[in-house]
């Protein structure tokens, strides 16, 4: 708690889910959280509770699929307080089904979202962190970056990358400049990425598994434990899923 207390947390897909979740944690152990995603009523709302919580929060509407808007986020936290110490790169789509389905299309949005989303943040903040000589990246992959189901393929490809990133990230960075990196891999969780899934076989699917799934704040815990740690240690990666969940 003493590590998170006075950190400028950014956190994407803060509208709902494990991004409210986490920002609504950071928050109420004293980090400064600014959330963001594409829905700005949603922000100003979650936003608003924090305050009146007694934390400290402000927001800015970006979509992680474009570079030119996560430059822009960094910029407004950077002149909001200062500087960056974490980013917690949760934005992310699931709209999984077979291959054979052929919906290239949220095959393409997935590939935006989950990948390039990913690397536009890194892009945005690792000049300010590596000007800083610190900072933390925190990269919400899945247990999907693990193992492929029958109708993951594409969603799995994504996670999996989000994982080659950051450990390239890693090597890169944490030996030089002290810059920490950490997947978050969660498995089955309350959040909305369900309804972004149109396959009808997939959706009866996952109706069907609902039932298993965490509450989102027990992946906020995970990325505050990560977040916790002295400057000395780094959490390289963390799984945590529904103890009912087979894969």
């Amino acid at each position: 708690m003493e590590q998170r207390a006075s950190k400028v947390v950014i956190i994407t897909g803060a509208s709902s889910g494990i991004g409210e979740a986490t920002a609504k944690l950071l928050a109420s152990n004293g980090a400064a959280v600014v959330l963001a995603a594409r829905r700005e009523d949603r922000l100003r709302q979650i936003a608003a509770d924090i305050r009146r919580a007694g934390g400290e929060a402000d927001y800015f509407q970006a979509n992680v699929a474009s570079s030119e808007e996560m430059n822009m986020l960094v910029r407004h936290a950077v002149e909001r307080y200062g500087r960056v110490d974490v980013l917690v790169n949760n934005a992310g789509i699931m709209p999984v089904s077979k291959l054979r389905e052929l919906r290239v299309d949220e095959w393409e949005r997935m590939i935006d979202v989950n990948v390039k989303g990913v690397l536009y943040g890194i892009a945005a903040v690792l000049p300010v962190m590596r000007d800083q000589r610190s900072g933390h990246i925190v990269n919400v992959s899945s247990v999907a970056g693990h193992v492929v189901s029958p109708t993951s393929a594409v969603y799995s490809a994504t996670k999996f990358a989000v994982r080659a990133i950051t450990e390239g990230l890693r090597q890169e960075e944490s030996p030089e400049t002290g810059i920490r990196t950490t997947i978050i891999a969660p498995g089955m969780t309350e959040t909305e990425l369900m309804n972004t899934v149109s396959s009808p076989e997939v959706k009866q699917m996952g109706e069907m598994l609902r039932g298993m799934s965490i509450p989102p704040d027990r992946i906020a815990k995970a990325i505050a434990y990560a977040i916790d740690q002295p400057d000395d240690t780094s959490v390289s990666e963390i799984v945590i899923r529904p103890t009912a969940q087979p894969m």
